[in-house]
């Protein structure tokens, strides 16, 4: 079947099943491989994207719940304000080991700034805790968000940041 999907802002026809995972599309239809294959059950994070702006496991998402959302995969994401400075505090705190969990790392961490511009550890922990990083790099990830989100709050951002919407 034929589907259209919205992925960072632009439109695409694909065909394939409606049962299809997201994940597949998005890689092997599409050639976007920054979200990454983990574990296929939605455990790990490996794959997180933004459906309508809300973080989601990609592995698990038939490509047909898609259909008439905004997709949002870590290639866009540095067009968001959001996102934008996530990637910047992940360098400049080195927070990177082998970088394969980071994708859905800063995926799941933008959804929750966009919520929570100024998160407490709880609130991190919380909102993190789907998202594996099998090198352990778990206090450099909650530096980053808390840089992420200071200088987010000190740039003029405030809570009315919205992911997908800049």
């Amino acid at each position: 079947m034929s589907y259209s999907i919205n992925v960072n802002g632009a439109d695409h026809s694909v065909e394939v099943e409606g049962d299809t995972p997201l994940l597949w599309v998005l890689r092997d239809v599409l050639g976007m491989t920054g979200t990454k294959f983990g574990c296929a059950i939605a455990l790990c994070g490996a794959c997180t994207v933004h459906l309508d702006g809300r973080p989601v496991r990609a592995c698990t998402l038939p490509v047909a719940a898609a259909v008439g959302k905004r997709v949002r995969t870590i290639e866009g994401a540095s067009s968001e304000k959001v996102s934008a400075s996530l990637m910047a505090a992940w360098l400049e705190l080195e927070v990177v080991q082998c970088g394969y969990c980071q994708p859905g790392q800063i995926m799941s961490a933008s959804a929750l700034l966009a919520d929570k511009p100024n998160p407490s550890d709880g609130d991190i922990d919380h909102a993190m805790s789907g998202n594996i990083c099998r090198c352990g790099t778990y206090q450099r990830i909650r530096a980053a968000i808390k840089h992420a989100a200071t200088h987010l709050v000190t740039d003029g951002e405030s809570s009315d940041i919205a992911i997908g919407t800049q």
